[in-house]
């Protein structure tokens, strides 16, 4: 084959990889250190990778390559190093860094959008009591208590959101599997934090559905039945 216009010749093919993000990750090619400072130079920076034996040895193998790093510049005890060690603990910090931002970016979203849609359910559930004045009066000339109906108009709000949380599971699974699918990103929906966004859902339906069943409950059996 030929880079740079420049014959190589193919001594091995490293195992496929695969892509992130769309972007592919197998479209490189190794060639020895001193070929290419031969062809390019060596006043660019040159990056190593070493891999220490195990997770044991690895503080070990960092001061070694740091050790021989040293030795082949020429480096006094005192100076500074003049390179960089970046090790899979500060690649992990980093990606922890970045993640937990968004994380809290995405945790008050989320927060906004609990509110915004508990809301939203206190005025739909405002708006069923208003519509269904007579029903109410009618329950309560048969003997229906307030507690009886702060339960109904509870459950329906409880209900309400309950659906909504299960649409947007469905939602995220699918767009989870979607993902993986079209980015081979590896996705997980594990079935506890499942049931506590079904939970969190049900509950902000149950807390704003409080003030719309307390109204409902507070309505004069005799006023109700006079509405149209």
């Amino acid at each position: 084959m030929r880079i740079d216009g420049r014959p190589f010749q193919i001594v091995g093919v490293a195992e496929e990889i695969g892509t992130v993000f769309g972007n592919p990750r197998d479209s490189f090619v190794i060639i020895p250190i001193s070929t290419f400072q031969n062809i390019y130079g060596s006043r660019g920076s040159i990056s190593l990778k070493v891999a220490a034996i195990g997770p044991e040895s690895l503080d070990r193998a960092q001061d070694e390559a740091r050790s021989i790093l040293r030795a082949r510049r020429h480096l006094n005890y005192h100076d500074p190093d003049n390179f960089g060690i970046v090790t899979s603990d500060a690649i992990n910090n980093l990606r922890e860094q970045i993640f937990g931002t968004i994380s809290i970016v995405t945790i008050g979203v989320t927060s906004i959008a609990l509110v915004v849609g508990g809301i939203v359910i206190m005025n739909m559930m405002l708006v069923s009591v208003t519509e269904r004045t007579r029903e109410i009066g009618i329950r309560k000339s048969l003997g229906a208590r307030g507690r009886d109906i702060v339960k109904q108009f509870l459950a329906e709000s409880t209900a309400l959101s309950l659906f909504g949380g299960c649409v947007g599971v469905l939602v995220a699974w699918g767009l989870a599997k979607l993902g993986t699918a079209a980015f081979s990103i590896p996705t997980a929906l594990p079935v506890v934090w499942t049931v506590v966004a079904l939970v969190v859902s049900a509950s902000i339906g149950l807390f704003f559905g409080i003030y719309p069943a307390w109204k409902a409950a507070k309505l004069d059996p005799i006023e109700a039945l006079r509405a149209d």
